[in-house]
């Protein structure tokens, strides 16, 4: 039998291992990430299955370490994982499409610019009620964990380039590490010619240096633009008028591929907020090299006028 004495030590070291363990967890989350999972074409009684789906997607993204750095709660990542399960047989196959949104806040603003919105159509996967999302970064064990964790490394890639010229490329080259190792899989979205718009071409296209300068924008864009936004607004404008005909180049490298795409489907209604405030020949020019680099957002930029 131990003595009070040693009860006394005994309890205060498994307190002290309990905070350990407790701060660790606090360092490994770098996103604060929101997952719903949406259910409108499933019709059972019982949908217990996707409360538990839901929970462990949202611990395997906020419980893990993605950053290099260390991030302090409050600079948290924030980000949307909306999966909208299209189909389900019953047992632990599953089919959906998964959205997936970021932002990241604006210098001494109540403002988040968003860095991310993309749908991804093709998420295939299997999962047990009550089952571990396991996930190596050395081979492939399951889609629905390299799923996240491929958007995880992209989402925390944009936040670096955003912050630092070019601060996101390990991340682009991790989030590329995880489309290789599930080459050997049968689930559609890793392949070059399972579609042009999908997470192999999102990597290939993150990775090539024919977008540098879309990245390069990027950096400038937030921290030259949009941070400065609160100190002078007029300034921080003519700043993003600045660097706004680099965008004209960015698509005739490739027509019609997937980071331009993204980029824009993030942009277009924060360009057209932007430039709604500006006056003259600087909103007429904003509109006129919009409509060149994106003429699919063509009708938002009209509005411009």
């Amino acid at each position: 039998m131990t003595s009070r004495g040693e009860q006394k030590i005994l309890k205060t070291f498994f307190l002290l291992i309990a905070l350990l363990l407790c701060c660790c967890l606090a360092q490994a989350q770098d996103l604060n990430a929101r997952v719903k999972i949406l259910t409108p074409k499933i019709q059972v009684s019982n949908k217990r299955v996707f409360s538990t789906l839901e929970t462990a997607m949202k611990d395997f993204l906020n419980g893990r370490k993605w950053a290099a750095d260390a991030i302090a709660p409050n600079e948290r990542i924030s980000c949307n994982f909306v999966l909208n399960i299209t189909s389900w047989d019953g047992g632990s196959n599953f089919s959906g499409e998964l959205q997936v949104q970021s932002s990241r806040p604006v210098y001494n603003s109540s403002y988040t610019s968003t860095l991310l919105n993309v749908n991804d159509r093709d998420v295939d996967f299997s999962y047990t009620e009550g089952q571990t999302i396991d996930f190596s970064d050395q081979n492939f064990q399951n889609n629905l964990s390299s799923v996240m964790a491929f958007y995880a490394y992209v989402i925390v890639g944009l936040d670096y380039d955003s912050f630092s010229r070019y601060g996101g490329s390990q991340y682009f080259a991790q989030a590329q590490t995880v489309v290789t190792n599930a080459q050997t899989a049968s689930f559609k979205g890793w392949k070059a010619f399972d579609s042009n718009l999908n997470r192999y071409w999102l990597s290939e296209n993150l990775n090539n240096k024919l977008y540098n300068g879309l990245r390069s924008f990027i950096y400038d864009y937030h921290r030259n633009g949009l941070d400065m936004m609160a100190n002078n607004a007029v300034l921080a404008r003519k700043s993003i008028s600045a660097i706004l005909p680099q965008l004209t180049q960015v698509d005739r490298k490739r027509i019609g591929s997937y980071f331009p795409l993204a980029f824009f489907t993030a942009k277009d209604d924060e360009f057209v907020s932007i430039f709604s405030k500006a006056f003259g020949p600087e909103k007429a020019q904003a509109m006129n090299i919009l409509l060149q680099a994106d003429p699919s957002n063509g009708n938002k930029y009209e509005t411009l006028k």
